[in-house]
């Protein structure tokens, strides 16, 4: 539950942070016309992703044991795919991330109401569809059968929601170098547990071989039904009998990516902070759209 608590809480305050900068950029500019548009296309974005959540989930179900274990598999792959460039990618534009909405928000603007509905979309359909994707993936793995993943989910993107707003009324100030880096590490350790069961899931419907080859079994020490056993496949997506494909894939995704993701290159000199001029040129190393 904890892994997609995470998930909803950190691809939520993406989506929550562009949705504060492109709004308090209207109104401290004067175009609260533009408001509505800019609300519309946000919300045909999470539509969207809705839409394409349902559609992974109950889609599947029409399929044959073997073809929902290839689909399952493959789209945890690519699932992980997109959340690792997406946590590399905040990393390294957060800096920029406020001056390049307002970019694109002024260009829309001088294109007129279709763009700012587009422009909204783009920004927010993004990471609406990469949630979508990666939770399915994730409530994939998991497999209790328990609401437990979708509710830490809606947890986290509520807690997204509460944490934008107070963002935007200008009460909370968010070091985002700080978030980006704890919440990015956490995600690539939940990405590694999504990989591997992709892997295994694969490997039931015979497109990867070694089912049989398991790497070791501590199922007697750590059983999967246990409150213990149960936390760590919740918050680490851990498995006691993995085959030795999934152990070697997941060390193989988890060390390097982590090492890299960590390792201080490309923040600012000196403490490690990313720093972004605020509205009046300054430099901060926290974010926070000025309040209307």
């Amino acid at each position: 539950m904890f892994s997609n608590y995470l998930i909803g809480l950190r691809e939520g305050l993406e989506a929550s942070l562009v949705v504060c900068i492109l709004i308090a950029y209207l109104v401290k500019t004067g175009r609260r016309d533009a408001l509505r548009p800019v609300w519309t296309g946000i919300g045909i974005a999470i539509a969207l992703a809705m839409g394409f959540g349902c559609a992974l989930e109950f889609g599947s179900q029409e399929l044959t044991f073997q073809a929902q274990e290839a689909l399952g598999g493959s789209l945890s792959i690519i699932a992980v795919g997109l959340v690792t460039w997406m946590v590399f990618w905040m990393r390294r534009t957060a800096r920029h991330l406020r001056s390049e909405l307002h970019g694109k928000l002024d260009a829309a603007l001088a294109m007129g109401t279709g763009a700012l509905v587009a422009t909204a979309f783009l920004a927010v359909g993004r990471e609406g569809l990469e949630t979508a994707l990666f939770v399915w993936a994730s409530v994939h793995a998991a497999g209790d059968g328990t609401p437990r993943p979708l509710i830490g989910v809606a947890l986290g993107i509520a807690t997204a929601v509460l944490l934008g707003w107070l963002f935007y009324r200008g009460a909370l100030r968010i070091n985002l170098a700080k978030f980006f880096t704890w919440t990015g590490g956490m995600l690539v350790v939940v990405a590694a547990g999504v990989l591997a069961y992709g892997v295994h899931d694969l490997q039931e419907a015979d497109w990867i071989p070694g089912l049989n080859h398991l790497a070791f079994d501590i199922s007697g020490t750590i059983p999967p039904d246990s409150w213990y056993g149960t936390l760590l496949k919740g918050v680490f997506n851990f498995q006691p009998d993995p085959t030795v494909v999934q152990v070697t894939v997941w060390a193989l995704y988890l060390v390097p990516v982590l090492t890299v993701f960590l390792a201080p290159v490309g923040f600012a000199s000196g403490k490690g902070k990313v720093k972004e001029p605020d509205d009046q040129g300054t430099q901060s190393s926290t974010a926070s759209p000025a309040r209307p």
